[in-house]
């Protein structure tokens, strides 16, 4: 595999919407104000939710490079997300409705996953993320008061390179389109409405030598619901049982990695630098919503 460094390929946002109206508004408002010329597919898997049509249909118009994709019932996430991902060119981005997006989000994502031609996803830090969660470690922390507090101080405690990570976090995740070439999309066989098919995806990807990464210098907002162990997955649910089938060292690889928390030195530099941060407006503590 080879990339060109000179010129980054393009990027498609692919949006999963199914109703969750006040968060899907949120989200779009946030695209507007960071990413306006982004090219976005929205596609919505089945919204029965009357103010969601109207919402996407009257946004997705008002810019030529975005879409929508209406599907005819709701088949859930894994459905929705690979006929967005199959449905768009270049890389893509994928992106959960229940997130805000801040100030040079997708430049930042597009640049890390054109940095090293062996990187199939990469994912930002957020407030509610699992591995890479800010301020407390896999733990679904509260909405920050200030986003883009946060996004400018992991843009300035970043290091330059995109540690590893044993998967990517589905609630934004940058996908190489040379890794869903190589690997396929999500297995929606086995993983049906959802829960596991990006931590398999990312496990396939490392069986076949490509790298997860974090990309160290963006940061989403993720409202979610809370923590069912490791990356979202509950112990002895059916979505685990059927991921450790097909990855049977996955929970292993996964708690050591937490156990000896690699990041631990990068989230404390990030709450150095939001504790300095020299527009004095900004404090560690988080505020719900």
């Amino acid at each position: 595999m080879a990339v060109d460094r000179q010129r980054t390929r393009p990027v498609t946002v692919v949006i999963p919407v199914f109703n969750a109206f006040e968060c899907l508004r949120d989200c779009l408002a946030s695209l507007d104000a960071h990413s306006p010329d982004a090219t976005v597919l929205v596609v919505d898997d089945g919204s029965d939710d009357p103010r969601v049509a109207p919402a996407l249909v009257a946004w997705t118009e008002a810019h030529p490079e975005r879409a929508l994709l209406r599907l005819p019932g709701n088949r859930g996430f894994v459905h929705a997300a690979n006929r967005g991902v199959a449905e768009a060119t270049g890389d893509v981005v994928l992106l959960n409705s229940d997130t805000v997006v801040t100030h040079g989000w997708l430049d930042a994502l597009s640049r890390c996953v054109n940095s090293d031609a062996h990187i199939a996803t990469a994912t930002p830090w957020s407030n509610n993320a699992e591995i890479v969660s800010l301020p407390e470690f896999c733990v679904a922390n509260p909405v920050p008061a200030d986003p883009e507090a946060w996004a400018r101080a992991v843009r300035c405690s970043a290091l330059g390179n995109h540690p590893e990570l044993p998967t990517a976090v589905g609630f934004c995740m940058a996908i190489s389109r040379a890794a869903v070439d190589a690997l396929g999309l999500f297995d929606e066989a086995a993983f049906g409405r959802g829960y596991g098919e990006e931590n398999d995806f990312c496990r396939r990807a490392v069986e076949a030598g490509w790298r997860n990464v974090l990309c160290e210098d963006a940061f989403v907002v993720h409202r979610g619901g809370q923590s069912f162990g490791p990356l979202g997955l509950a112990p002895g649910g059916e979505a685990m049982d059927r991921l450790l089938e097909k990855h049977p060292d996955y929970l292993d690889e996964v708690s050591r990695w937490i156990r000896d928390d690699p990041l631990a030195s990068r989230r404390q530099a990030i709450l150095d630098a939001v504790e300095t941060d020299e527009s004095g407006r900004i404090e560690t503590s988080m505020a719900r919503d």
